[in-house]
């Protein structure tokens, strides 16, 4: 088995799969892509499945050397990618062969690229998955947390077949404009806050603040009071929005603590998280309340999308 050798890491590349579940009884979190949609298509393009694992490029700055032969696909944020200081377009297929280089730049739309290879990237799972959790010091490469490292060897399988080169079309690709709408499903600790404030939350804008990473996103604007100071530590869902005492809400994201003791508001509806998650410091948003049978509908309609999606062929 041959692979790719790390030149320049970037600022922050790690190795994901689909994440990590059924562990948050003993502490651990799933982690996974933050960008799961993006995640999903760069696989798609490379013939693999929805949980084979490729890097989440944050930012940008990764450097590698194809070892063998292979196929990639980058997708996500704005990225420049070249191939032996050749651009090339994000969201299709590329073909490589011992002795290519590829190189990443910085992203100038959004914040999280994701490149895939045929045959998924390999390495040794623990607790049933290979995605990094840095916070925790699990998984990735060498199963330590750890973001990847100049002379790292990613293996994956060799290919000298030349499979289709395939793009996704340009109506899937998402428009990283530095603004979103988020859907919000109210809890049951909603009651904790007035219809004022909920209207407020609803009716306002808030930015995206420094404090933010894999673990939550932490936003400036209207300050929403709930009416309890905290609550018994319970287990917080993916996209769990709480609200602590300076009234600023923390959206909880892949890296999430399992338990807290905060109120919170309602949760993101996961779709959305996607949008969320290639925002960066400064950039906006606003949220939009939907009911639960709303959300559902929306899943379900993304999954089928996403299920009849079909690839372009792209002519060489």
């Amino acid at each position: 088995m041959g692979g790719f050798k790390v030149i320049q890491p970037g600022i922050y590349s790690l190795l994901q799969d689909a994440g990590r579940f059924g562990w948050h009884g003993i502490g651990l979190t799933t982690g996974g892509p933050m960008d799961r949609q993006a995640f999903r298509l760069a696989n798609k393009l490379c013939g693999n499945n929805d949980d084979s694992a490729a890097i989440e490029v944050t930012v940008g700055g990764l450097v590698l050397d194809a070892k063998n032969h292979s196929s990639i696909a980058v997708t996500g944020a704005d990225i420049p990618l070249t191939i032996n200081s050749k651009p090339v377009p994000l969201w299709r297929t590329h073909h490589v062969t011992p002795g290519d280089r590829i190189e990443l730049g910085y992203a100038s739309k959004g914040s999280r690229g994701y490149l895939a290879v045929a045959g998924g990237f390999q390495a040794e799972a623990i607790f049933d998955s290979l995605a990094t959790v840095c916070r925790e010091s699990l998984g990735g490469l060498h199963q330590d947390g750890q973001p990847l490292k100049a002379d790292d060897i990613l293996a994956c399988p060799e290919s000298d077949q030349q499979p289709r080169l395939l793009s996704v079309p340009e109506n899937l690709r998402p428009d990283n404009n530095g603004t979103a709408t988020i859907r919000v499903i109210l809890g049951y600790q909603q009651h904790a806050f007035t219809e004022v404030q909920k209207q407020l939350f609803f009716s306002s804008e808030y930015a995206l603040t420094n404090s933010c990473d894999r673990m939550g996103y932490r936003l400036s604007g209207a300050q929403i009071t709930p009416s309890i100071g905290g609550i018994l530590s319970e287990g917080i869902c993916l996209g769990a929005i709480q609200v602590p005492a300076d009234g600023q809400p923390i959206i909880l994201l892949r890296d999430r603590q399992t338990i807290g003791g905060y109120p919170k508001l309602g949760s993101v509806l996961s779709l959305d998280l996607d949008r969320l998650a290639q925002l960066v410091p400064g950039d906006t948003l606003r949220f939009e309340a939907i009911s639960i049978d709303e959300a559902h509908n929306a899943l379900l309609l993304a999954e089928q999308k996403f299920a009849s999606t079909k690839l372009e062929t792209v002519d060489v």
